[in-house]
């Protein structure tokens, strides 16, 4: 990389390459995009010229993993390494004071819960997310749960249907392997709603989701039912095609850049974006998309912010 080079030569107090996650793969998707990739894909990190000490350091988990893994010494030469997806900027809505979702009883904190980091993650803010918001969600459900009327049981339709469901992909006779389905559904989140994103990859994207969620219903499951991962993977891909729609159609109803969000056919902040989310929700079998406003800070936080800088 060229921002590696010229970090040997200007200041080494301060290496790009441990800039911010957005920006060092930004570096590395472009890399990647103009032909300087490594053989795998990425790109090839080199932090050598640093004090071998320095670097068991600060960078202890990164030297041991490499060192153990794939039998590189990251002080003496490079590493090969890619963006992947690390924090989800999204979730399901909650109320702040009480992790409370739109489901009643549900309650949600931690990444699972959007609102907390706006467009853009903090390095370390994940678990100071986690103590505050999830000591305020187990509270509140703890109370919910103590107020709540008991339940005797499921009713027993739920329960059989819920059964058969769960056999289902160990019944047909003839099916895909849920493994085929879930490498596509990477590659195209990948190529199509990355790190830089267009309208035209973005509806390619979900024209693919429509069809990979046909597929879904003809998934096939072969072998014991204990300790089958496939088996566990039908279900999570379930899950995994709605949260990809819901990521590819916010991205295509944002028509702006903004933290870890980029455009290339919207590139800057747009103001009017400044005062609005984007929230998907089920409408029927579908999916809808509507715009909904961002909650004003309370006068108290903004003081605080203010004198804070």
């Amino acid at each position: 990389m060229d921002a590696l080079t010229e970090g040997r030569q200007t200041d080494l107090r301060r290496p790009p390459e441990l800039s911010t996650r957005d920006n060092v793969a930004r570096a590395i998707y472009t890399e990647v995009k103009e032909g300087r990739g490594s053989p795998h894909g990425g790109v090839f990190l080199d932090i050598s010229y640093l004090p071998p000490e320095r670097v068991r350091r600060k960078l202890p988990s990164m030297y041991e993993q490499f060192k153990e893994l794939a039998d590189v010494d990251i002080t003496a030469g490079p590493m090969e390494v890619g963006p992947t997806a690390h924090y989800m900027m999204g979730g399901i809505r909650v109320v702040a004071e009480t992790g409370q979702t739109t489901t009643p009883g549900l309650f949600a904190a931690g990444e699972v819960a959007a609102g907390l980091h706006g467009s853009n993650r903090l390095g370390g803010n994940s678990l100071t997310d986690l103590l505050v918001f999830g000591r305020r969600a187990g509270e509140a459900a703890s109370e919910a749960a103590a107020a709540a009327d008991p339940v005797d049981a499921l009713a027993p339709a739920f329960v059989e249907e819920s059964l058969e469901a769960m056999s289902r992909p160990f019944e047909r006779s003839s099916g895909e392997d849920p493994n085929r389905l879930y490498a596509e559904l990477q590659a195209t989140m990948s190529s199509l709603v990355g790190i830089f994103r267009l309208e035209s990859d973005l509806s390619e994207a979900l024209e693919r989701i429509e069809g990979y969620k046909e597929r879904w219903h003809g998934l096939r499951v072969q072998g014991p039912r204990r300790f089958n991962p496939t088996w566990d993977l039908v279900f999570e891909l379930r899950n995994m095609l709605t949260v990809s729609e819901a990521i590819a159609r916010s991205a295509r109803e944002r028509t702006e850049s903004r933290g870890a969000h980029s455009r290339l056919d919207h590139p800057g902040m747009a103001e009017a974006w400044n005062v609005v989310n984007v929230a998907t929700s089920r409408d029927g079998d579908a999916m809808a998309v509507r715009r909904t406003p961002v909650l004003e800070v309370p006068a108290e936080l903004r003081e605080h912010l203010a004198r804070t800088g």
